[in-house]
């Protein structure tokens, strides 16, 4: 048996739960948050068979792909706004990042 953690982006994490559920897997659903963006992402748990866990990968690379996206620098916290000038960043977003780890035991009630 093993665990099956993806970290993937907020916005592919509903369509990749479908896709999860219609092929007959279970995922747990976690908020969490970080990267260089400081924005919102998902973090799902996933246990399955030793056997399976090819397919569950294969899954989240097809919904979870990287994409550029342009965003602007904010203002920065010094309070010096009227000196700053935003200005256009193009930033790689997407994908997921995936551990798979040993389950010594695992029992649901």
């Amino acid at each position: 048996m093993k665990l099956v953690l993806a970290v993937v982006q907020d916005d592919d994490s509903g369509e990749l739960i479908e896709r999860l559920v219609e092929n007959k897997f279970s995922a747990t659903k976690l908020a969490s948050t970080g990267g260089f963006l400081k924005e919102g992402n998902t973090t799902l748990m996933v246990g399955v068979p030793d056997e399976k866990v090819d397919e569950v990968i294969s899954i989240i690379k097809e919904v979870c792909q990287s994409r550029k996206q342009t965003f602007t620098t904010p203002i920065p916290p010094t309070g010096s706004a009227s000196v700053f000038i935003p200005y256009p960043i193009d930033v790689m977003v997407g994908g997921a990042t995936i551990f798979v780890l040993d389950i010594d035991h695992f029992e649901k009630v």
